[in-house]
């Protein structure tokens, strides 16, 4: 047996340091695992059909017996929303402040495994005992209520993981941010800092959410205008402000799109938020009242394609059209490589004659993660030995890392993480070692994982250059081509412009089969494969398109 001295303690980011969202790291030390968080991240325009982005968990999975829980920093989808598809697969407790899971439950509800999860609600200032590893709740402020960041006391040392959080002194709700306990633990000795790095590039501080009221209330005040506002769901500090700004200003408040109303519902039943009576409407409602008592709060914010913006933007919405009475406020910011959707969007809002606010133009959005400053007062007061910059792209990562070493931390004491890439920390040592099974998981409709670069591959290819199908009948033991080949496209050309093409590449065709008869090639799938070789480069000369080509070969015999 290996001595605890001898053992080393195992830093695995499974997902959440090469991009944003899929945020999960795995602590592991002799056979005691803890997981932080268990995020999900959305398709990019590249991903053709993919609803969900997931983590790769087989390392978990073949681990399972050794893992003690699953620790979670707060409620935001891209650190909760993978959790029913690992509860599928493993059995563990799951432990949170009280939002958190109350969004949790609504997530496994729906996956039809809340009865069997073990749910444990947590508050901050406790301590969670989980084999070798004691873990506090630290209270953060961030876009959510109820966030924290976590001190794990491991054989190792100190670590310090402070998910998400910004220093806002005057929070919407909730208590703001304990510096105070960050500094007491960084007098008692920190070995490890992993620290959220998604606003790095920016100097300076991130202001107060309270600063939004003003902002709000100077379009609220719009007498002649229905007023949108498209916002995170999970945002509920955002939410509570744009209800309380209508109260002020006469305006009943309608909630449209899924995840918008169950996270409102799960708020208002928990205590987080505080509505007032009578001021929630149904969305049957809204047409009977001018559209200066109306506010609409909207999910689709980052664009995404049949959200309800979306719906709206393209006149796709079976219960609201948008027009020149509209005002819609989008307050919030890109997400990386969202930035074009949400630009079709606005595009799609003028066209239909809605003036369009957002925060390049005023101010309605502020940002729920920390600025430069912010960043460098976490390192002076929890004062890490290493340090290991998590929550976000290699560039974020990468400045995190110059600026922890610009405040003295000596360079080979700074690890920028790569997903299933293990980092091995003891009291004396800090290195990589090793990695394990890491990537993403695809979710497609009900489908989890059959979805391949392959298949992406085809649906780019089916997307761009279209489709063709070459049918052809074949007598093998005359060695002779009974019928065809016929051509049917989709997606590649216009046919009734194309027939002289479509003419060329039927000869080609049988061409192609003539030559492998003659040459005694007999398998359908030889003959397949030299009809899609010889027909893709004569349509790569022709046209510059790589189209997909599927053969059909019909054995006959006369």
């Amino acid at each position: 047996m290996v001595k605890k001295e001898k053992q080393k303690l195992k830093i695995i980011p499974l997902g959440g340091v090469e991009g944003i969202g899929k945020n999960i790291t795995v602590f592991e030390y002799g056979n005691d695992i803890i997981i932080v968080d268990c995020g999900l991240a959305f398709p990019d325009e590249e991903m053709f059909g993919v609803d969900l982005v997931l983590p790769d968990m087989t390392y978990l999975a073949e681990n399972k017996e050794k893992i003690k829980g699953l620790l979670l920093t707060h409620g935001h989808e891209d650190h909760i929303g993978a959790i029913p598809y690992l509860l599928k697969r493993i059995q563990i407790p799951v432990y949170g402040t009280r939002l958190t899971l109350g969004i949790l439950e609504g997530k496994l509800e729906e996956h039809g495994i809340l009865k069997n999860s073990k749910l444990t609600e947590i508050t901050a200032g406790q301590t969670v005992k989980l084999g070798v590893f004691s873990i506090e709740f630290i209270s953060v402020t961030h876009s959510i209520p109820d966030a924290v960041a976590l001190c794990i006391e491991s054989p190792a040392g100190r670590i310090i993981y402070t998910g998400d959080f910004k220093i806002d002194h005057t929070p919407v709700h909730g208590e703001a941010i304990d510096l105070q306990r960050f500094a007491v633990l960084g007098s008692k000795g920190v070995r490890l800092l992993m620290c959220d790095s998604t606003n790095v590039e920016r100097p300076g501080y991130t202001p107060t959410e309270i600063r939004l009221y003003t902002s709000f209330e100077r379009y609220f005040a719009l007498k002649d205008r229905r007023i949108l506002v498209a916002t995170f769901s999970s945002n509920i500090h955002r939410v509570q402000q744009i209800i309380n700004t209508s109260a002020k200003y006469g305006r009943k408040v309608v909630l449209n799109g899924r995840s918008m109303v169950n996270i409102v519902n799960a708020a208002i039943r928990l205590g987080y938020m505080d509505i007032p009576e009578g001021i929630l409407i149904d969305i049957s409602e809204m047409k009977r009242l001018p559209p200066s008592q109306v506010t609409l709060i909207t999910t689709g914010s980052q664009g995404e394609p049949m959200s309800a913006l979306y719906r709206m933007a393209f006149g796709e919405h079976n219960q609201i059209a948008v027009g020149k009475n509209d005002l819609v406020i989008l307050s919030s910011s890109p997400i990386p490589g969202n930035e074009k959707m949400i630009i079709t969007i606005i595009n799609e809002l003028l066209k239909r004659g809605v003036e369009v606010v957002n925060d390049a133009a005023a101010e309605v959005h502020v940002s729920g993660h920390a600025c430069e400053e912010e960043l460098k007062l976490i390192h002076a007061l929890t004062k890490p030995e290493c340090f290991i910059p998590v929550h976000g792209e290699y560039r974020h990562l990468k400045r995190h890392a110059e600026l922890a070493k610009e405040m003295g931390m000596k360079p080979s004491n700074v690890i920028i993480p790569e997903a299933g890439k293990v980092i091995e920390l003891t009291r004396q040592t800090f290195a990589r070692n090793g990695e394990v099974t890491a990537g993403q998981v695809l979710v497609d409709g009900y489908g989890v994982g059959d979805v391949g670069l392959t298949v992406l591959r085809d649906r780019k290819r089916l997307a761009e250059d279209g489709v063709l199908i070459v049918i052809a009948s074949v007598d093998f033991s005359s060695n002779s081509v009974i019928s065809g080949p016929d051509i049917t496209s989709k997606g590649f050309v216009y046919v009734k412009e194309s027939e002289e093409l479509l003419e060329e590449l039927k000869k080609l065709s049988r061409k192609s089969l003539e030559r492998c008869l003659a040459k005694n090639i007999r398998g359908s799938e030889a003959i397949k494969l030299r009809l899609r070789e010889d027909l893709a480069s004569a349509i790569s000369q022709k046209t510059k398109r790589k189209p997909v080509i599927i053969p059909v070969i019909i054995e006959t015999s006369i």
